[in-house]
């Protein structure tokens, strides 16, 4: 559909001449006198295009330029100007004018310069639509790309939680000690204040801790007995081993730090890499209370589940040594009743 175009000028004969110029090419032409009736036109019409006359009585033309800028930002400005006020004319392309045409008007030129500006405006127009019909497909699909991370991330937590009860059932564990433990670092990380993204990569690390072991022979994980140095040395390899199979997945790169440090000491006579205090990941020295806390209120083939107090007593002998004393401290003011609501059971 073709613009609406303003015509002032105090001129009727030029507004006629414009007018009928225009009219014939499709255009809707409205008319003015002055700036003032003007600036009422292109208030209360749906203006796209305006020639303005720069000389008009009272409030000129370049103050109706100011003003139709403000009314309506996108609007296309044609200066009509004399051939003795061009400097005026050029002042009027940096306060927003398109274009200025001059009098007498080359009609031919007058109906290319507006042509162009219409094919400007519609080029614009087109842009526009595109770049915001872009950017509602790039919701769209970042939608549809989200939805399908999260099936992924899901079917992920699925086929790790059934790989992880396997692993714990293969070692004879009594219910899910891994499951158990990623809701304990869970809680002791919300005490903590860790924020969600890092809270839920150190579950995914307690979930996983063990996986490394999935390397180990039966011979070795299941024997009755005491481990020989041979065998020992075999079995300490297990958290190398799940940082191995975890670390190329970027789904887990904060599992993995956990999984390689989760038998690391305070004191630094842990393995794999005897680190010592702060240099031990905060997640694997978090898991080091939580393990604890789990091995010894669960029942074992040698002996029965010991009491919470028990658990107390322990960590409190091994504070500074086994255990970061900073940590020790948040663990022991959580309450037992915490502790057992996140795991589902009672503690003796």
């Amino acid at each position: 559909m073709k613009e609406h175009i303003l015509i002032a000028d105090d001129e009727e004969m030029i507004r006629d001449l414009l007018c009928a110029t225009l009219g014939k090419e499709g255009y809707y032409c409205h008319q003015a006198s002055n700036a003032v009736e003007g600036l009422n036109v292109l208030e209360s019409q749906p203006i796209e295009i305006a020639f303005l006359d720069i000389m008009m009585p009272g409030r000129s033309g370049v103050e109706l330029l100011k003003d139709a800028r403000k009314v309506k930002p996108d609007i296309s400005v044609l200066m009509i100007t004399a051939l003795n006020d061009m400097d005026t004319a050029l002042s009027c392309i940096h306060l927003g004018a398109e274009d200025y045409i001059t009098k007498p008007f080359n009609l031919d030129r007058v109906l290319l310069t507006v042509r162009n500006i219409s094919e400007k405006r519609r080029l614009i127009k087109d842009n526009r639509e595109y770049q915001s019909n872009l950017e509602l497909k790039v919701r769209e699909q970042t939608e549809v790309i989200r939805e399908a991370m999260g099936e992924v991330n899901l079917a992920y937590e699925h086929t790790l939680t059934a790989l992880i009860r396997a692993l714990d059932a293969r070692e004879k564990e009594v219910g899910s000690h891994s499951e158990r433990v990623m809701t304990y670092t869970l809680l002791m990380a919300q005490k903590l204040g860790i924020d969600k993204e890092d809270s839920t990569a150190m579950a995914k690390g307690a979930l996983l801790h063990d996986i490394g072991k999935i390397g180990i022979s039966d011979n070795i994980l299941l024997k009755p007995g005491k481990l020989d140095v041979e065998e020992w040395e075999l079995m300490r390899r297990h958290p190398q081993v799940g940082h191995d199979i975890l670390k190329g997945i970027r789904y887990f790169k904060g599992a993995a730090e956990l999984v390689l440090c989760h038998h690391e000491r305070f004191d630094g006579n842990g393995y794999p890499n005897g680190l010592k205090g702060k240099d031990i990941p905060v997640s694997a020295r978090i898991f080091g209370l939580i393990d604890t806390l789990d091995a010894m209120t669960s029942d074992r083939p040698y002996r029965k589940a010991l009491p919470f107090q028990a658990v107390v007593d322990e960590v409190v002998k091994c504070r500074g040594f086994q255990f970061d004393p900073e940590l020790v401290d948040i663990f022991l003011q959580i309450d037992k009743k915490e502790w057992e609501a996140a795991a589902g059971k009672f503690f003796s």
